[in-house]
Order: structure tokens, then sequence, then C-alpha cells
């Protein structure tokens, strides 16, 4: 299977990206917000959403890195920096609209009611795996 690269310019893109976003799993050292560059930027294992459909035996997971630029703001609820080995799940991303223009908030929403919000002048956000598949006998259960 080949690796997934996808880009997103608008809140329809931005919808695409959450699905294959969905259920994708980090810790705190794999967030990243350079304030000069104004990018932040997420280091994932992402749930292959799109081999689950393939009659193939088990699932898979791959490392991904997804980077969203024109931030100019990141805020954080229920994320605790400091520990290392606690484990967040991604749920959704989304975007709100600030007023008629291109600015607004991207909200990443994650598991047992935490979150990250971006300010962002526009949405500019790629999406790209960056190792190899492993597999997982374990698929992501919504209630």
């Amino acid at each position: 299977m080949s690796e997934l690269k996808l880009l997103a310019l608008d809140e329809d893109d931005l919808k695409i990206v959450s699905a294959h976003m969905q259920d994708s799993v980090f810790k705190p050292a794999d967030i990243d917000w350079s304030p000069k560059r104004g990018q932040f930027s997420l280091v994932v294992n992402r749930f292959v959403w799109e081999a689950v459909d393939r009659g193939s035996k088990g699932f898979e997971r791959r490392r991904a890195a997804l980077a969203f630029k024109r931030v100019n703001a990141v805020r954080t609820l229920g994320i605790d920096r400091r520990a290392g080995e606690a484990v967040y799940a991604l749920l959704a991303i989304r975007f709100d609209k600030r007023g008629d223009g291109p600015d607004g908030t991207v909200e990443l929403t994650l598991a047992a009611g935490a979150a990250i919000s971006l300010d962002v002048e526009c949405i500019e956000a790629q999406l790209a795996d960056t190792g190899g598949a492993w597999g997982t006998e374990n698929r992501p259960q919504h209630d």
C-alpha cells in the first residue's frame, strides 16, 4: 500500500484529513509548536482506516505527521506535557470560521474531553505517512 499524502486548504479538505486521522494516538512529546514559524505539528500512530475494507486479515497503523501552517496561537485542554508516557487519542478535527474571512479556529478533539485549539489565518494543513506500517489486531470501537 502506498503512503498517504494529503493537503487541506478548506473545510471540505479538512474533513477528509479528519477522517484519516480518526483514532490516531500520540504522546505529549509528539506535539511541536513553533510560534516563530507559525507552525504546529503532531506526529501520530495513525490507524489505517482506508485499508479496513480490503479484506485483509488484521488491521494496521502507520507513523504519520500532521502539520498546520499560518498558526497564530495554540491552546490545550486536558493535556499534561509533563506526563511523557500518557497517550492521547484524536477523535476529530473541525474548523470554526471567524466572521467572513478565512481565519478561525481548528479544533482537534481528543478522547477523555481533551482538546487542542489552533487559531489560524486560514486552513493550510498537510498529512503524510512517514514510516512503514505495522499490524494490529485492535480496531478502534466507538459507542
